[in-house]
C-alpha cells in the first residue's frame, strides 16, 4: 500500500527490476539503463507507470495530511489507510483533473504490489472475505472516486459480491464512499471509518490480517495447487484491461508544453506580421496585380478643420489627473504632526536617536499619457464602393490629428482586396489626401491586420490600441478563417476592435464592436470617438 512519500532526486536512472516482466514494483513499467529527467516532457509518456506513480505519492504528500497515533490499535490503522488510496487519489484529480491520466498508467504496478498478485500465487489474493474486501477497497472504491470506470471493474465485482454477499459489499462501500468525501486533515473520521470497516468483516481491530491468511475460502473454493484464484484471476483481468485503455488513451498535454506551443505561436504571429508590415509598407509599396489607387487630391478645408477637433479631442481623452503622493520627513518642509512631534521629543529624552518624522506633505506628479495606435482597414471589394471618398478622407484627418495632438499616437490605414495596399503609413503626416479604387473580387482580410499589428504593435501591451475594419464581411471561407483567428489573437492581447459598416444583414468577424453607420460622411467622426474611448480606457 502507497504511503506519503518524498519526491525522488532527479534525473535518476530507472534500473533494471528482479521482477519477471509484469510483475509487481512500482518502476517495473521503466526500461533498464535509461535516465529520466522530470524536466524533459517527453519523459512523462516514455515512462508513463513511473510518472503515475511519482504522482501518487505527490497525492500522499499533498493531501494525506493525518497521521494515526502511536496508541491507535493496528488493525483499525490499516484499514484507514487502505482507505486512504482511493481518498488520496480522488482528492487529487479533483484538484489536478489531468493526473487521472497518470494515476490509471500505474494502477497495475501499485495494486499487484499491493496484493501481491505475481510474486507467488500462494500469496495472491484467495476467496475469502478479507481479500475480497482489500481488494474492493483499491479497486472498486478507485471506480467510485473517478479514477477507473464502473465498467473496468465489473468483472471484479461479480466475484467479490459472490464472495461477501451483496449486503456485506453494501455496507463497505457506505464506509469507503464516506471516506471519499472525508477532508485531507480529518484523521478522526478516518481511524473511525477504520473501526467501521473491521466490524463489518468481523477482524480483529488490533491485528493487521495479512492477504489470504484469514477468512473461510467463499464461492468456488480453494483453487489448486500452483494455481490462481478466480480472485486473482479477476483482478488481473481489470489490471490489464485498464493498462490496455490508458495505452489507447492520448495523454493529456503537459502545461509546460501548452504553454511554449503558445509561446511559439505568439512568436510565430510575430514574425508574420512584421513581414506582412515590411511588405506593405515598404518605400513605394507592392506594384503588381490589383487593388488600385486612384491617384490624390488635396485636403479640404473641413478634412483640415476636422483634424484640428479630433487632434483636441485625443488631447482631452489622454490627459490624466496628477497623482498626490505623501511623505514624511525629520525637517521641513511640510505640515507639523503633533503626534509625530511628541513621538519626536520623546525619543530624545530617552536618550534614543529620533526615528519620528513628524513632518508631511504631499507632491503631485505628472502621470504619462499612454500611446495611441490606431490601425485602420478597408475593404476593396465590389461591394465596398460606398466607403471609397470616405474612407480615404478619415484616413487622412487620422493621421493628421495624430501629428497635432501632445498623446504619443501612431496611425495606419491599409485596403485590402486581391492584395493590401497602404493609403497612410505609420509615423508620417500625409500631404494629399489618398484614393482608391474599389473593385476587387477577394479580400486579403489576413495579411491587412497581421501588417496593420506589425506595423503599429497592436498586439503588445502597454498603449491604447484599436482597430477598424470598414467592410461588409462577405468573405470567402480562407480569409474569413485566417482572419478570425488574427482578429482573436488582437482582442485576446487587449486590443479593441471597431466594424463599420452600413447594413445590419452584413456578416461582420466575430467579437468585433459593431458601429452601423446611418451617413457613410461620419466615418471620420465615428472611428475618432472610438479612438478617444480607447484613450480614455487605457491606463
Amino acid at each position: 500500500m502507497g504511503s506519503p512519500g518524498s519526491i525522488p532526486p532527479t534525473p535518476c536512472t530507472a534500473r533494471p527490476t528482479s521482477n519477471p516482466p509484469g510483475a509487481g514494483g512500482r518502476c517495473a513499467a521503466a526500461a533498464p539503463h535509461l535516465t529520466w529527467d522530470h524536466a524533459r516532457i517527453g519523459d512523462r509518456t516514455r515512462y508513463a507507470a513511473t510518472w503515475g506513480a511519482l504522482t501518487h505519492e505527490c497525492g500522499h504528500a499533498k493531501h494525506t495530511a493525518w497521521d494515526p497515533p502511536e496508541d491507535a490499535p493496528a488493525g483499525v490503522v490499516e484499514a484507514a489507510m487502505l482507505l486512504e488510496e482511493a481518498r488520496m487519489e480522488a482528492a487529487q484529480i479533483r484538484r489536478r483533473p489531468d493526473d487521472r491520466h497518470w494515476l490509471r498508467a500505474c494502477v497495475k504496478e501499485l495494486v499487484a504490489d499491493d496484493l501481491h498478485l505475481f510474486a507467488d500465487p500462494a500469496t495472491a489474493p484467495q476467496m475469502t472475505s478479507a481479500d475480497a474486501a482489500r481488494s474492493a477497497a483499491l479497486l472498486l472504491a478507485r471506480a467510485d472516486g473517478a479514477v477507473l470506470t464502473e465498467v473496468e471493474v465489473a468483472p471484479l465485482a461479480r466475484v467479490i459480491e459472490n464472495v461477501l454477499g451483496p449486503d456485506t459489499l453494501g455496507k463497505l462501500r457506505a464506509v469507503w464512499q464516506a471516506a471519499l468525501h472525508t477532508a485531507d486533515d480529518d484523521g478522526e473520521t478516518m481511524l473511525d471509518l477504520g473501526r467501521q470497516w473491521c466490524g463489518i468483516l468481523a477482524t480483529d481491530p488490533n491485528q493487521p490480517t495479512p492477504p489470504g491468511t484469514s477468512g473461510t475460502p467463499n464461492g468456488t473454493g480453494s483453487p489448486a495447487p500452483g494455481t490462481k484464484s478466480p480472485m486473482a484471476e479477476a483482478i488481473a483481468t481489470v489490471l490489464d484491461n485498464v493498462a490496455a485503455n490508458v495505452a489507447r488513451q492520448q495523454p493529456p498535454e503537459d502545461p509546460a508544453a501548452r504553454a511554449a506551443a503558445a509561446q511559439e505561436r505568439e512568436k510565430a504571429a510575430q514574425q508574420e506580421a512584421d513581414r506582412a508590415a515590411r511588405k506593405t509598407f515598404r518605400p513605394g509599396g507592392p506594384r503588381d496585380g490589383r487593388t488600385a489607387l486612384a491617384g490624390t487630391r488635396p485636403p479640404t478645408q473641413e478634412e483640415r478643420t476636422a483634424a484640428r477637433v479630433l487632434a483636441r479631442a485625443l488631447d482631452s481623452a489622454g490627459a490624466r489627473e496628477r497623482s498626490a503622493v505623501k511623505t514624511t520627513s525629520v525637517v521641513p518642509p511640510g505640515r507639523l504632526r503633533m503626534r509625530g512631534a511628541l513621538a519626536a521629543d520623546a525619543q530624545r529624552a530617552a536618550g534614543a536617536v529620533p526615528t519620528a518624522e513628524p513632518f508631511t506633505r504631499i507632491t503631485r506628479a505628472a502621470t504619462p499619457t499612454p500611446p495611441l495606435g490606431l490601425g485602420i482597414a478597408c475593404d476593396v471589394s465590389g461591394t465596398m464602393r460606398w466607403a471609397r471618398d470616405h474612407v480615404a478622407s478619415a484616413a487622412w484627418i487620422l493621421a493628421t490629428a495624430a501629428r497635432h495632438t501632445r498623446v504619443p499616437a501612431d496611425t495606419a490605414t491599409v485596403i485590402f482586396g486581391n492584395h493590401v495596399r497602404p493609403l497612410t503609413h505609420p509615423g508620417r503626416t500625409p500631404a494629399v489626401v489618398t484614393e482608391f479604387k474599389s473593385d476587387d473580387n477577394w479580400e486579403d482580410i489576413p495579411t491587412a491586420i497581421a501588417a496593420l499589428d506589425g506595423a503599429l504593435c497592436l498586439s503588445s501591451p502597454g498603449a491604447a490600441r484599436l482597430l477598424v475594419i470598414v467592410s461588409d464581411g462577405q468573405f470567402r471561407d480562407q480569409p474569413r478563417a485566417e482572419g478570425q483567428k488574427r482578429l482573436d489573437r488582437l482582442r485576446a492581447a487587449g486590443c479593441a476592435v471597431l466594424w463599420l459598416t452600413t447594413n445590419k444583414s452584413d456578416t461582420p468577424l466575430d467579437g468585433a464592436r459593431v458601429h452601423l453607420l446611418t451617413d457613410p460622411a461620419t466615418t471620420a467622426q465615428a472611428i475618432g470617438r472610438a479612438a478617444t474611448a480607447a484613450l480614455r480606457a487605457a491606463h
